[in-house]
């Protein structure tokens, strides 16, 4: 069973400092709620926020812990993740996911599902000024063409980094157009 502590004076209606400490001394009860199927606990605790109680799990909560069973190669610690987003011609899409699924981005942890992404169909836009080399359009004139945006996840930071390079060699343009963002565990 599921463990939450509740109590009755939220934390995050504590307008200052000194009366943060004097919610907090406040005695906690303990709720019993029994495991359900995936997602329905995230249900439970929205609808106990919603009625102004507070919910604090009984799990250790950390920005650097990701899902139990994920660890770096050498340390034991717990990998990072990371999303890299990126932007390509749809012609040229599977090339790069390829390319990068090869470094082994796109994978969960414990390895059930690989080459996972998620990508949607839009326009892009770009003006090729002197000295550049474009692969599609010509210097001078505004170019628009059919993208895909592809967001993978990359467990640990060595994987991140191989599937930025891999992208770069792979991906047809010039400059490639890609963010990576940090992914924390909450």
């Amino acid at each position: 069973m599921s463990r939450l502590l509740l109590s009755t004076w939220p934390i995050a209606r504590a307008p200052n400092r000194h009366q943060l400490v004097h919610y907090a001394s406040y005695p906690l009860r303990k709720a019993h709620i029994p495991p359900s199927r995936s997602g329905a606990t995230s249900t439970r605790t929205s609808a106990l926020r919603s009625t102004g109680l507070a919910v604090v799990s009984d799990r250790k909560m950390s920005t650097s812990t990701p899902h139990s069973g994920e660890t770096g190669k050498d340390s034991g610690a717990p990998a990072d993740r990371y999303k890299l987003v990126f932007f390509v011609p749809t012609e040229n899409a599977e090339t790069c996911k390829e390319a990068i699924f090869a470094t082994g981005a796109g994978s969960f942890p414990g390895g059930k599902y690989t080459k996972c992404c998620f990508q949607t169909i839009g326009t892009g836009q770009f003006l090729p000024n002197d000295g550049a080399n474009p692969a599609i359009g010509a210097v001078g004139i505004v170019e628009k063409c059919e993208e895909a945006r592809i967001e993978v996840m990359c467990l640990g930071r060595e994987v991140m980094l191989s599937a930025v390079d891999a992208l770069v060699d792979a991906h047809p343009y010039e400059e490639v157009a890609y963010e990576v963002y940090r992914m924390e565990n909450v």
